[in-house]
């Protein structure tokens, strides 16, 4: 396998300064590596020095030579794709700020299991009851919930039954 020649522009002695200077240690091991082919070593034992076999090594050339020095760190892993878009995200908002239809729905408060429901009935998509949760948390919901209240409750009928204290 043909070696992979290294990006001119840099230095041996400029490698090291940059490695001296890097935030990520494993930038600086790499940036080393360089420093040492630079200063003419073999590619074995370069790649011992910046703790990597040779095809490690080779790999990183090729990310330095089409990146520079920002393509010797590691790159963040994309992680899963959530299953709930931001369009499902926006309707569970707008669904747990407008509260159930008691005719329709048959309850008077959201639970994160109805919302489960709801979700796997709506869009197909399955999610457990933690996940909805993260989610209601992330959307600014508590999971502390107030009393249901009866749809029919006349508007006065709470202050008409709380106890008034007496005044001496």
């Amino acid at each position: 396998m043909p070696t992979v020649e290294l990006k001119e522009g840099l230095s041996a002695a400029e490698f090291r300064a940059e490695a001296g200077a890097a935030k990520d240690p494993n930038q600086a091991r790499r940036l080393l590596a360089f420093a040492a082919i630079r200063d003419g070593m073999k590619r074995g034992e370069a790649a011992r020095i910046g703790g990597m076999d040779r095809q490690t090594l080779r790999d990183w050339v090729h990310a330095f030579n089409e990146r520079g020095i920002e393509g010797l760190v590691n790159r963040k892993a994309p992680g899963r794709v959530p299953k709930l878009s931001d369009v499902h995200r926006a309707e569970i908002k707008k669904l747990v700020e407008q509260g159930p239809d008691p005719e329709e729905d048959g309850i008077v408060r959201w639970r994160r299991v109805d919302l489960v429901r709801i979700v796997n009935k709506r869009f197909g998509v399955t999610v457990d009851e933690d996940t909805m949760g993260r989610v209601l948390r992330k959307l600014g919901f508590s999971h502390v919930s107030a009393r249901p209240k009866y749809p029919g409750q006349p508007d006065d009928a709470v202050a008409s039954f709380q106890k008034r204290s007496r005044r001496n």
